[in-house]
């Protein structure tokens, strides 16, 4: 939701007329983009209900990477109230964009005669790895687990072990309804145009480019879209979540040196276990790196379910602490696949440990974590060229994501002109 909001204000900053289609519970998260552009409207629909979501859940962080089956499913039921309110408007928008885990909106673009735009705010890689599953289901489950899968598609493409596939694959079960909901959406996307992130990240022997795969070439790089525009006027966030207990870190930071503090988070739904948390606190504190360690608090019945948290004792042996590196430790979703693009292909990351239930040795990661920090690390000079040229991309003096960014307005502003 952040990146969407990232692009619907450079989309607005270059004119288009934006409706937002947004949950109650999900409107708060709109403040900073309404109060920038005051122009963009809102289309608020309830959340409809789902047998197996929890009353009142409209964010997957609610309920973990197991729900966001059951959240796709649900708001795939929105189809119908969006298709009567295009049918009641007197100016409907020329084009839908939505999220890559909404597929099914393609479908109702198709009905109503408009594009449909997928938004991956990754990589174009991913939904590539993505699609070939979804179409080979039975060849790829079908190897055995000490071989790999191999992509053929995909000439380049790395060979993956069936349990590092994302896990919008791996956890899919045929015949389930849900389930199939989310298979026609990733269907869908590779028939919609499709709006990635930047080029410089991806595998780099793939010859083929993902506008071979979708037939029609409409794909455009625009990112990374955090490093494109945001100021003063247009601060991303939840504003419902507030500064918090580290809200002097920021202050922390600017004085410690360039380079020197490490960031520890594992996303919005991750829970880890009482094990693994004990196990990364250990490394942490051998290591001796400065460090912030972001940390989603479990509920009272997530913890008696063996879910960790900071271990007693822990902040008050240790300054508060954030930073900036980041280790690769790969769990779930599509974080196989990216270790393996970041470390392995591009060489711009650390791997520390990998897996869901893995409970690393504190003193080998300790050992990991402060050698990732050294100066002459050769990873760190490499990220800093994928950064670099990263600026150079969303540069307004002709970098490829700002071209890219420009190319899909204009092809926006042609479909308006065609209505007209």
């Amino acid at each position: 939701m952040l990146a969407h909001l990232d692009l619907a204000h450079q989309l607005s900053l270059r004119g288009l007329a934006l409706t937002v289609l947004v949950t109650p519970k999900n409107l708060p998260l709109l403040a900073p983009l309404l109060s920038a552009h005051p122009s963009v409207q809102t289309l608020v629909l309830p959340f409809p209900p789902h047998p197996k979501l929890p009353p009142g859940v409209e964010h997957v962080r609610d309920v973990g990477n197991a729900g966001n089956v059951r959240v796709i499913s649900a708001l795939s039921a929105l189809r119908l109230p969006l298709a009567r309110w295009f049918a009641s408007h007197p100016d409907p928008p020329v084009a839908i964009f939505s999220d890559f885990f909404l597929g099914w909106t393609q479908d109702l673009a198709a009905e109503l005669g408009i594009p449909r735009i997928a938004f991956f705010s990754v990589a174009a890689f991913l939904p590539l790895v993505i699609d070939f599953c979804f179409r080979n289901v039975e060849s790829v489950r079908s190897v055995s687990t000490d071989a790999v899968v191999e992509l053929p598609d995909l000439p380049g493409a790395p060979s993956f072990r069936e349990e590092h596939l994302p896990s919008i694959f791996r956890l899919y079960k045929e015949s389930d309804p849900d389930w199939e909901i989310v298979k026609n959406s990733m269907f869908g996307n590779m028939a919609s145009w499709v709006a990635c992130s930047i080029r410089l990240i991806t595998w780099k022997a793939v010859s083929r480019a993902p506008e071979a795969e979708t037939g029609h070439g409409r794909v455009y790089s625009v990112g990374p879209l955090n490093l494109i525009g945001l100021d003063d006027v247009f601060s991303r966030g939840d504003p419902g979540t507030g500064a918090g207990p580290g809200g002097d870190v920021l202050g922390w930071l600017d004085g410690c040196p360039d380079g020197s503090v490490l960031y520890v988070c594992f996303g919005s739904q991750k829970l880890m276990s009482r094990e693994q948390m004990e196990a990364l606190a250990s490394g942490l504190e051998r290591s001796g790196a400065r460090f912030v360690w972001v940390v989603k608090a479990a509920t009272a019945q997530q913890a008696e379910e063996g879910y960790g948290a900071v271990p007693d004792g822990f902040e008050a042996r240790e300054a508060m602490v954030a930073g900036k590196v980041v280790l690769a430790w790969p769990m779930e979703a599509d974080q196989f696949v990216n270790a393996r693009l970041l470390v392995e292909d591009m060489g711009v990351a650390v791997r520390a440990c990998e897996g869901t239930h893995t409970v690393p040795d504190p003193e080998e990661l300790g050992r990991a974590i402060a050698g990732s920090m050294r100066e002459d690390l050769p990873e760190r000079g490499r990220v800093q060229e994928l950064r670099r040229k990263a600026v150079e991309a969303v540069e307004p003096s002709g970098g490829s994501s700002w071209r890219g960014l420009d190319e899909f307005v204009k092809e926006l502003g042609r479909l308006q002109k065609q209505r007209t």
